[in-house]
């Protein structure tokens, strides 16, 4: 009976331990997410561990092994594979532990992205100018003399998001002028016909 005990405590303390590495794990080593790059940090004193990255499927996209006898950073680049969420398991032969983490797109600015102007030619004088994607009103339109670069006409349309405007060419060939179009962010694009 007395040997029976022992082994049950015995069982015990053990699965207790067990619990208490599972718990280290998680508590040295953490996932975080920066856009379409994940980061697996592995404190000191992990040791040996096998990084493994999936998809919300259960897919086995990388696997890794690495030795985390100091800090260990541990970065995978995202950008080839679409922003989902992915499932991050860290395993060391006493323990496991899943993190689920999610990446997105970081958004272009503005100003990073070309403008959106185009221009049609409708009959022998006229123009039609397109301008679409404009976060602010205010954009300035030149029509200028392709020989010359002198401005025949100018105006500020101040519209946001965009605007549509037939523009009447008198006396002059479209092919004689272009367009340039710059919004209030400071994007310029030219239009020749």
């Amino acid at each position: 009976m007395k040997t029976l005990f022992t082994f049950a405590l015995a069982g015990l303390l053990a699965t207790s331990t067990f619990a208490n590495d599972a718990e280290d794990l998680k508590a040295n080593s953490s996932v975080h997410t920066n856009y379409k790059k994940i980061s697996v940090l592995l404190n000191e004193g992990v040791g040996k561990a096998k990084i493994a990255i999936y998809d919300m499927n259960g897919k086995k996209l990388h696997s890794r092994k690495v030795k985390a006898n100091e800090d260990l950073l541990v970065p995978y680049d995202m950008n080839s594979l679409p922003c989902a969420e992915y499932k991050v398991m860290i395993t060391t032969d006493e323990e496991e532990v899943t993190y689920t983490v999610e990446t997105v797109e970081k958004e272009k600015p503005v100003e990073a992205l070309p403008l959106m102007a185009y221009g049609k030619k409708v009959d022998e004088n006229t123009i039609n100018l397109l301008v679409i994607g404009l976060d602010q009103a205010g954009t300035e339109v030149k029509i200028k003399r392709v020989t010359n670069d002198r401005i025949v006409h100018e105006e500020i349309v101040n519209q946001t998001e965009g605007f549509k405007k037939n523009y009447k060419l008198n006396g002059l060939d479209p092919e004689d002028v272009y367009f340039e179009v710059t919004d209030a962010t400071g994007r310029t694009r030219q239009i020749y016909f």
